[in-house]
């Protein structure tokens, strides 16, 4: 695959060149912009200039790849690939929650590497009240396009923030009064546990399911009842259960 599919797959597209000027404009962070090759008017000329300013990438190209790049059909000679959205910090997360008076409720996701899934569970995250999603560096989808349509517009209310180390995270987070309960199909059944207070929620993927090291760190885990012929549940529905049991207790 080519650098430029990469970027497009790991980014926003942005085509047109007055969206492309108001995305710089309006403090987006754009990694590279295409430009058709020769061109030289007045919102060409912007653009360039926003792209030297933001030190951003630029390529002057041939239409047919800016064709290629293109996804409307409409680039007017330039196309900008932009990241789709600023990761947060942890701890903007606690202040969300000190903000709100509540008790603190994140979700940590380990391995959760398909863009869908990781999308619907910020969707699910910010209707169930939680007051943020961490995701490691590594083994983990980022936040492109796809998790940007998929949490359906959460991503601008739901901070998520990227660490290094998921476990060094959860012990941080213990020592502001947080425990961890992560799902696992051998654990406690859910509707046994108190899950109410400053709580970390943990949720792996449905093949591998939450990491050794992760898994120790937590506190309890927490089983779903299932009556059906398989034995597991997609991440994101695992999420959603779990997520709207910790709601019912809250609520009680």
């Amino acid at each position: 695959m080519s650098e430029e599919k990469n970027v497009n797959a790991e980014s926003l597209t942005i085509e047109g060149r007055h969206a492309v000027i108001e995305a710089f404009r309006s403090g987006k962070t754009v990694d590279k912009v295409f430009i058709l090759d020769g061109c030289q008017d007045g919102p060409i000329r912007t653009i360039v200039r926003e792209a030297k300013k933001h030190d951003t990438i630029i390529n002057f190209v041939q239409k047919e790849r800016l064709d290629q790049l293109s996804q409307t059909g409409k680039h007017q000679g330039a196309i900008a690939f932009a990241a789709a959205y600023e990761y947060s910090d942890v701890e903007d997360m606690l202040a969300l929650a000190e903000k709100k008076g509540e008790d603190p409720f994140i979700l940590l996701l380990d391995n959760i590497e398909d863009p869908h899934n990781l999308g619907a569970i910020i969707r699910t995250a910010n209707l169930a009240g939680a007051h943020g999603v961490i995701i490691p560096k590594r083994r983990a989808a980022g936040l492109t396009a796809t998790v940007a349509k998929t949490s359906a517009g959460a991503l601008n209310y739901t901070p998520v923030a990227k660490v290094t180390n998921l476990a060094k995270t959860m012990e941080e987070l213990k020592e502001k009064g947080l425990w961890f309960v992560c799902a696992d199909m051998g654990g406690e059944c859910m509707y046994r546990l108190n899950l109410k207070g400053p709580i970390g929620l943990v949720v792996g993927n449905e093949g591998e399911g939450v990491s050794r090291l992760v898994k120790e760190k937590c506190d309890f885990t927490a089983s779903i009842p299932m009556k059906g012929d398989i034995d597991s549940l997609n991440a994101s529905v695992a999420a959603g259960v779990l997520s709207y049991e910790i709601v019912r207790q809250r609520l009680n």
